[in-house]
């Protein structure tokens, strides 16, 4: 649909206010977003982060840039060598492993791949390189083989985080490194220890330091100076606020235009993280949900709000993405035996005012929610859902007699919908690869394996509520119906038979939730009463002062 489209607005970090979006060079983007360190599974705190800037990655391509999407693997690390020895594994292929596992969860998200992924292994001579022109530069000092950033040589240390140096008070999570300059300077470079990678330097043999990395690429990729930069907002401080620094050490001219960072996934409002031990991985979900349920789940919230995860919400996104594609089903159904119908080049055939109405709409809410600092939550659930409304009130009016005309128009209304609808989805990551029934029979197969059903188990239940309703004991058949119900099974009547579907498993209030099956959540009793929960934990739009 033509016309001139809203401005993009960020919240940027630094400024801590929305900004309207201005790249350096016209038509072109530079985007870094720290990547996972690979010596485990992703968990759904990465999933949050990735799957928020990959919709931010295609709205814009979709906006017309030319986008260069650099986003890293830290491939060597005390956490990977810690885990190496733990497992017997030589670090870097224990990494190099777990990089390709991150990649399959991602491609399970729909989230497309970056243009250049790139591998700290693969740039020690332009990290060595950054760490050289820094000390030459006076703004950092080697000890031992080691080689530390002095924060002091770096008078806006904190204005991203906000943060000032006294506030670092040393010692209280790590030793205190008597032969540092200040407690707060930090490794750009490591000694080796007996037993760890290493590579040769000016220093001596050894590896880099975590923040170091970051740095190198960005500047290998995207320049010393270039437009987005994201991460989780655990990284604001202090890693991003030391990439910063450091950058600005060995590049007077350094710049980030727009940082940008998510907010958490919590559990009981703590958030998930390895160390407290109250996360669970990308996998836990998916075996049991579909991965689009996980996506449409996060996309739920702002990306920028913390999302507070629990069972009963993945279930009602599962639900969410079935009704879409059942939708979209339905839609092309119907439209199969008119598609090819030389009666839509009638000039006389056009769309209903409402029609275009819905197209409108959807099409403006779509550019204005996504330019207003990746608002998806109005678009799942005001928008498209008017859209998906109308398809089916539409569909429904095929059963009625209809002139010839009246009935092209609704066909050429639907197809036109349909176009404006896949556009959306695309763009938010919703839209698969697979047909809309594979999708579909996806679903069905994922709440099968929740209900620990098979479709033979199903079929038979049908076949015994038929004949306890042809028998007229009905308080039989509504007992299997209520059943499957509470297993997340429904059972619809249509026609002369009866179909089934996914569903929210239905409950009594005083029921308990049975989590042997479910991926590691908040106990049931801890989970968000969605009565009473802010609008961003409903899967609403969230208000200016939840973000």
């Amino acid at each position: 649909m033509a016309g001139k489209k809203p401005e993009l607005q960020l919240y940027n970090t630094t400024t801590k206010e929305k900004e309207v979006f201005k790249p350096i060079v016209e038509g072109k983007v530079g985007m870094y977003i720290c990547g996972v360190t690979s010596y485990d599974l992703s968990h759904i705190g990465h999933a949050r982060a990735y799957v928020a800037f990959d919709v931010l990655y295609r709205y814009l391509k979709y906006l017309g840039y030319d986008v260069t999407y650099v986003r890293n693997f830290t491939d060597v690390d005390d956490k990977i060598i810690r885990r190496a020895n733990e497992v017997g594994e030589d670090p870097i292929a224990l990494s190099g492993r777990f990089c390709q596992e991150y990649l399959n969860d991602m491609a399970d998200l729909q989230c497309l791949l970056p243009t250049d992924q790139p591998r700290v292994t693969d740039h020690m001579e332009q990290i060595k390189d950054m760490i050289s022109k820094i000390i030459s530069n006076g703004c950092a000092y080697p000890v031992d083989g080691d080689v530390y950033f002095s924060v002091d040589s770096f008078p806006n240390y904190g204005r991203l985080s906000g943060r000032k140096l006294e506030d670092n008070r040393a010692g209280e999570r790590v030793a205190v490194d008597t032969r540092k300059k200040n407690p707060a300077d930090f490794a750009l470079w490591k000694a080796a220890k007996p037993g760890e990678p290493q590579w040769d330097s000016p220093w001596g043999p050894g590896r880099p330091g975590w923040h170091i990395e970051c740095s190198a690429m960005s500047a290998h990729y995207l320049t010393h100076t270039f437009d987005i930069h994201g991460g989780g907002m655990d990284l604001i401080f202090p890693h991003h606020e030391n990439e910063i620094a450091q950058s600005c050490a060995a590049c007077s001219e350094s710049k980030v235009n727009y940082w940008i960072h998510n907010g958490f996934v919590t559990a009981n409002d703590e958030k998930m993280s390895k160390s407290v031990g109250n996360f669970f991985t990308i996998r836990e979900v998916t075996k049991l949900y579909h991965p689009l349920a996980l996506r449409h789940f996060l996309l739920g919230t702002h990306y920028r709000s913390p999302v507070n995860y629990s069972i009963s919400q993945i279930e009602i996104a599962s639900e969410a993405v079935f009704y879409v594609y059942q939708t979209l089903k339905d839609c092309e159904d119907a439209l199969s035996v008119f598609r090819e119908d030389a009666g839509l080049n009638n000039p006389k055939v056009r769309i209903s005012p409402a029609a275009q109405e819905c197209i409108s709409k959807l099409h403006n809410d779509f550019e204005t929610k996504l330019a207003d600092d990746l608002h998806t939550p109005t678009i799942l659930n005001s928008s498209l859902q008017e859209a998906f409304k109308y398809i089916n009130t539409s569909v429904n009016s095929f059963k009625k007699k209809q002139q010839k005309l009246q009935q092209l128009s609704i066909v050429k209304s639907l197809i036109d919908l349909e176009i404006e609808i896949k556009q959306v989805l695309g763009t938010l990551g919703l839209l698969s690869s697979s047909t809309y029934a594979e999708v579909l029979e996806q679903l069905k197969d994922k709440a099968l394996k929740r209900a620990e059903l098979t479709e033979e188990d199903i079929l038979q239940s049908i076949e015994e509520r038929t004949l306890a309703r042809k028998n007229k004991e009905f308080s039989r058949s509504d007992q299997i119906r209520s059943d499957l119900a509470a297993k997340g099974i429904a059972l619809m009547d249509v026609g002369n038979g009866t179909v089934w579907r996914p569903c929210v498993p239905a409950q009594p209030e005083s029921a308990q939730v049975d989590t042997k099956d479910a991926p590691p959540a908040q106990p049931e009793s801890a989970q968000v009463d969605t009565k009473n929960a802010p609008a961003a934990e409903k899967g609403q739009p969230a208000k200016p002062t939840d973000i």
